[in-house]
């Protein structure tokens, strides 16, 4: 197994590369990758607290909750 030192170049990979204006306009787009008639739980806040409940009964019945 190698071991990378502090002297080892890394190449910068995803936002780390990108340059601060592309990372603004970026992030200036917040949720609205899809359309909201899309995002079915910013429609339906019952459908939300369901799924909510079922993920966190699956960690529950794992033991990890």
């Amino acid at each position: 197994m190698a071991v990378q030192t502090e002297t080892s170049s890394k190449s910068k990979r995803g936002f780390a590369a990108m340059s601060p204006d592309r990372r603004r306009a970026i992030a200036a787009k917040g949720g609205a990758s899809a359309p909201a008639e899309k995002r079915s739980f910013s429609q339906n806040r019952d459908l939300a607290v369901s799924a909510g409940r079922a993920g966190g009964s699956v960690g529950r019945a794992r033991g990890e909750a």
